[in-house]
């Protein structure tokens, strides 16, 4: 593995990035919410969206990057690609976290303590019916096989989460599913990444339809690719 910066911060420059998929109701109050004083750059994905996601991002200060091939981690990868930023945080475009909490998201990468950082809705405070029974169910079973595979003491599998840009790159993420942030785990896991979770609050979304924890379906659909994610990279361990 090669050797990282102990301090990911100092002189960093740092970009958020938003994978968003009709978020025109939500978008621009979470892009108006990221602290600029601490951000260089906030880059909205429109993951094919058939409102106005895309103009309603531009006009609230964000950078709009197209990626008509649908998925998160597809979503993902475009922002990864176009952001030039020395750290990068992942967060939702639909409110159901708070952009505000980013200074504290990313205080143990500038200090060194972490590679990894992980928003921990469960170390956090979380409103009453953001996240379904079905919902919390899946991200402790998925939770728990993280433990009990890789050793990986995390209490969430959130999205709001930070790292260095160099260290994401060395991962190769190749998921283009809702597996993605599952497949970053488990391969800084077994690349002794140190993997930190800091608490954050979870609310209702600002507006528009969930993808995921509001229908069951998608969450059943959601939670498989997380699961193939583990089961593979479970596998591979052993080999």
């Amino acid at each position: 593995m090669e050797q990282r910066s102990t301090r990911a911060c100092s002189g960093a420059t740092i970009g958020v990035i938003l994978p968003a998929l009709d978020e025109e109701a939500s978008v621009g109050e979470v892009v108006r919410q990221v602290p600029r004083s601490l951000v260089d750059e906030v880059i909205v994905v429109d993951n094919g969206s058939s409102d106005r996601t895309a103009e309603v991002a531009r006009q609230a200060g964000a950078r709009v990057v197209h990626q008509p091939q649908r998925g998160y981690g597809a979503a993902c990868r475009a922002g990864v690609e176009a952001s030039a930023s020395d750290v990068l945080v992942f967060l939702d475009a639909d409110g159901s976290f708070d952009a505000t909490e980013i200074p504290a998201l990313v205080a143990p990468l500038c200090s060194g303590q972490a590679d990894l950082v992980l928003g921990s809705r469960s170390l956090g405070q979380v409103a009453p019916g953001a996240m379904p029974p079905h919902q919390r169910l899946g991200n402790d079973l998925v939770a728990m096989l993280l433990r009990a595979f890789f050793g990986l003491q995390v209490s969430d599998l959130g999205p709001f989460r930070a790292i260095r840009r160099s260290d994401l790159l060395v991962l190769s993420m190749s998921e283009l599913t809702y597996g993605w942030p599952t497949e970053m785990m488990v391969k800084a896991a077994r690349l002794g990444y140190r993997v930190v979770e800091v608490p954050v609050s979870y609310r209702q979304r600002l507006g528009g339809q969930s993808k995921v924890s509001g229908n069951l379906a998608a969450s059943l659909k959601a939670g498989w690719h997380m699961l193939k994610v583990v089961w593979r990279h479970a596998n591979y361990a052993q080999e």
